[in-house]
């Protein structure tokens, strides 16, 4: 199953000053700058109800999704910078930052706190694969 998971910026305005990019237009309830060292890991769920929009600022993610409950592979993604992706409710994904990383998240659901967050992800087991593991160990070196 190939889902497109990429997602092209609403506008850019350019001029000799710089730019100003426009990254999304909708119901956005909230929006997280992130952080996140080479060789590391994020996500590893899947959300019941929220979806996201992830912007690659600077550095890449190596991007795994695949269906909810499914047992075949996953698509394996290169996130690099400028590059916007979605991720909708009930797809499993993980991240791996293949080097230092800065992007930018946002939500359609505002979560007031960690415990509703964690009501709305189910956590997956993508590292039980051996694929998974060696992608990631090649990663961390």
């Amino acid at each position: 199953m190939s889902t497109n998971i990429f997602r092209e910026v609403v506008e850019k305005y350019s001029d000799a000053r710089g730019d100003l990019v426009k990254l999304l237009d909708g119901d956005i309830k909230s929006s997280l700058l992130i952080t996140s060292k080479k060789g590391s890991v994020r996500a590893n769920h899947y959300h019941k109800k929220d979806h996201h929009y992830c912007y690659v600022v600077s550095g890449e993610i190596k991007y795994l999704t695949r269906p909810v409950g499914s047992s075949e592979g996953f698509e394996l993604y290169t996130i690099e910078p400028e590059k916007m992706f979605y991720t909708p409710e009930q797809l499993e994904h993980l991240m791996i930052f293949s080097k230092d990383t800065v992007f930018l998240t946002f939500s359609k659901n505002s979560f007031r706190s960690q415990k509703e967050y964690e009501d709305d992800l189910v956590r997956v087991d993508f590292l039980s694969d051996p694929k998974v593991r060696d992608l990631v160990e090649q990663l961390q070196n």
